[in-house]
């Protein structure tokens, strides 16, 4: 499609509640037009454009990973008039997408070195892409061990459980869970995200951190990994709640001379520093 302001039509083969207060659901979609798909090139730490006929579009990062074909994952929080008008659709119903958009986690540098992975509450989206992404069989190889630290106010908000599982029982990735507060039959870590960061991230040399959460959870995070030895060429943040238009149009994202839907989401910690602190 030429036009990078239309979007591809998409169905809507299966919706699944994601989180126990259900203010979250994800979405499988599959295209249309399979000539749409293969133009549909996208890399983990991307996003697209939702949009419904009439109602408008909202950016939402991508949850698939490219290793998964012939479909694509968003999980979407219910805050507004789309997201909302979006948890009332139901399977077999149409849609739109429109992307890809932004750039991507830094996967080339990102090879032969070890990978910290820390994400906290609903930003776990492009984080859960780029997991899917290491573990595949043709890109495991390429990268070296793999600590996840991600966290949520309480269990039932956490992210892809069944997968946070399956994750946990291979011997080549390092799963910390944690939760806010104590919590019944919890059994896991408790605690602030940044506070679970600062017991288990490993030391810095040869490991590239990826950092996606709330702007609190990123801001109270550096600091663990700056005191950690973690030089900012080493961390990359992706600061998708930031995105808007997707072209850097509306002015809405920016960040000093940078727009995130444009420039990023993904920035090294490196750029920010030179950036003003609006983030």
């Amino acid at each position: 499609m030429d036009n990078p302001y239309l979007p591809y039509p998409v169905r809507i083969e299966e919706v699944s509640v994601a989180t126990n207060d259900k203010a979250l659901r994800t979405y499988k979609l599959v295209f249309l037009d399979p000539e749409h798909e293969q133009a549909f090139a996208y890399l983990p730490g991307q996003f697209a454009e939702l949009s419904v006929a009439g109602r408008g579009e909202i950016p939402i990062g991508i949850a698939s990973s490219p290793t998964e074909k012939g479909h694509l994952l968003f999980t979407v929080n219910r805050v507004g008039l789309v997201s909302t008008f979006l948890h009332h659709m139901a399977a077999g119903e149409v849609m739109g997408v429109r992307g890809p958009l932004g750039n991507t986690y830094p996967l080339e540098e990102m090879k032969g070195q070890d990978i910290l992975i820390i994400g906290g509450g609903f930003a776990f989206t492009t984080l859960r892409s780029t997991i899917v992404w290491l573990m595949d069989q043709a890109h495991r190889g390429d990268y070296g061990k793999i600590d996840v630290i991600y966290g949520a106010r309480e269990p039932g908000l956490l992210l892809y459980r069944e997968e946070l599982q399956e994750w946990a029982r291979r011997d080549d990735i390092n799963i910390h869970l944690t939760v806010d507060r104590e919590f019944p039959g919890w059994t896991g870590r408790v605690g602030f995200v940044p506070t679970v960061a600062q017991e288990v991230c490993p030391p810095p040399e040869n490991v590239i951190a990826l950092v996606c959460g709330p702007p609190a959870m990123i801001r109270f995070t550096q600091p663990v990994l700056d005191k950690a030895g973690y030089r900012p060429e080493q961390i990359f943040n992706s600061l998708e709640m930031r995105m808007k238009c997707g072209f850097g149009l509306c002015g809405r994202c920016n960040i000093g001379n940078k727009y995130v839907c444009k420039d990023g989401p993904v920035f090294s910690q490196a750029e920010l520093n030179r950036l003003p602190k609006e983030y």
